[in-house]
């Protein structure tokens, strides 16, 4: 089964990255640097899904999901 997450990496004032994954509520993990909040995201996303699958519960993803970035210029 391949399933796709969108994960939002926000960088910290001592320089790591906090990743949120919004389709799995509660999905949150640490990085050091980019490449490693990615690596932990992938850990963390495995860890919620087998959890998911343990409860017998349905699996989200963001397959169906379209996603855009908007930059706005503000007075």
């Amino acid at each position: 089964m391949d399933l796709t997450y969108k994960i939002l990496l926000h960088k910290e004032p001592e320089g790591a990255y906090t990743v949120t994954v919004p389709a799995l509520p509660g999905c949150v993990t640490y990085g050091d640097s980019v490449d490693n909040a990615i690596n932990m995201a992938k850990e963390a996303i495995q860890l919620y899904i087998e959890e998911l699958k343990v409860k017998g519960e349905d699996i989200p993803d963001d397959s169906d999901t379209l996603e855009y970035s908007l930059k706005l210029a503000t007075a």
